[in-house]
């Protein structure tokens, strides 16, 4: 049932973390999910988004990083579509009195990091903040996927947001209908082991869009075997891949990226650009054992193992045009923070 209006003067912070996905995306899009048994395995990182919910004398929506902002008197009056149509879905679920609600996200845009499911996340913490009605973080991922999905009509699967909402490392599986989420212990040890072991390249904005998403749906519903068994192919790998982050083996872990990542290019013909070909060349020439795309392709990041020295295979990602991201692993996930003082409200 969608809240209830407050009136009341308004204040929070929130934050989420993105996540890399060692196997098994994409089996987390519906109806796929539910009719193969989707799994995946991801790992939160600490490349936040931001949400700030403030009182204001209008209804205002600003997105720092993408140098975007709108102003309206009614939530209703906010575009539902376009690059903030996810903040405007988040505002009018929460039915707040007037407020500025202002974002700004650590990862590229278009990164395939999730990031609109990271502010999903943080934009539902926020906004429940400020209504004092906290929830809790699988009840946040819930609604923040049916705000992006439903409300704001971008499709997409669930990891995203249970990895912003939980932080960690997680097995997330469908059965019986419904997604089940579990933690995989890692000591710390070889967290520190993995992050130092694993280099993490933008190649520039992802040109994936809805329409990707459309054509491997329409593809696995019309019986395509190829892109059947690829799907197929990546739900195993994400059953196999714990033992191997546990142990820290990242010879093991490159190859496993790799064998994802020959499924993923299965499902569509757009899947890796030249630019993305170029680097896993580079990269396997400078000793990764394997690598991947974060989320779903066609641009963005990739990430890849390198079991010895990770300087060569920094020095390569940056020779052909690819940044460098910071790893580090998030062990949390959503958590409000300290905000800026509050000025006096004036309310309308």
């Amino acid at each position: 049932m969608d809240p209830e209006p407050v009136t009341r003067p308004l204040a929070a912070t929130s934050s989420a973390p993105v996540r890399l996905d060692f196997a098994g995306g994409w089996t987390d899009v519906e109806p796929i999910a539910s009719a193969i048994g989707g799994a995946v395995v991801n790992a939160a990182i600490d490349l936040r988004t931001t949400v700030t919910v403030r009182s204001a004398e209008r209804y205002s929506l600003r997105a720092a990083d993408l140098a975007l902002a709108a102003s309206a008197d009614s939530s209703a009056d906010f575009a539902s579509t376009g690059p903030l149509a996810l903040h405007a879905a988040a505002l009018r679920w929460a039915a707040l009195a007037p407020c500025a609600v202002s974002t700004a996200a650590a990862a590229p845009a278009g990164s395939g990091l999730g990031t609109s499911g990271a502010l999903g996340v943080a934009l539902v913490h926020a906004l429940s903040t400020a209504r004092d009605e906290p929830l809790h973080p699988i009840e946040i991922a819930e609604r923040a996927w049916t705000i992006e999905t439903v409300d704001a009509t971008v499709a997409g699967g669930r990891q995203d947001q249970y990895a912003a909402a939980l932080g960690g490392v997680q097995h997330l599986e469908m059965r019986d209908g419904k997604f089940h989420v579990s933690s995989i212990a890692i000591a710390a040890e070889v967290l520190d082991h993995l992050a130092q072991h694993i280099v993490v390249c933008h190649t520039g904005r992802s040109r994936f869009s809805g329409s990707t998403i459309s054509r491997v749906v329409a593809a696995w519903q019309t019986g395509d075997q190829q892109v059947h068994a690829a799907l197929l192919g990546m739900r195993a790998l994400a059953q196999s891949v714990a033992p191997i982050l546990q142990q820290g083996d990242v010879v093991r872990l490159g190859e496993l990226l790799q064998a994802n990542w020959q499924h993923q290019q299965a499902l569509d013909r757009a899947m890796v650009t030249p630019a993305m070909a170029a680097l896993e060349v580079a990269m396997r020439m400078a000793g990764a054992t394997g690598g991947k795309a974060a989320g779903s392709g066609a641009g963005g990041v990739m990430f890849f193992a390198i079991p010895g020295s990770t300087k060569d295979a920094q020095d390569a990602a940056r020779a052909c045009g690819a940044t460098v991201l910071p790893l580090r692993w998030a062990a949390g996930g959503v958590r409000s923070e300290p905000g800026p003082p509050v000025p006096a409200p004036h309310l309308a």
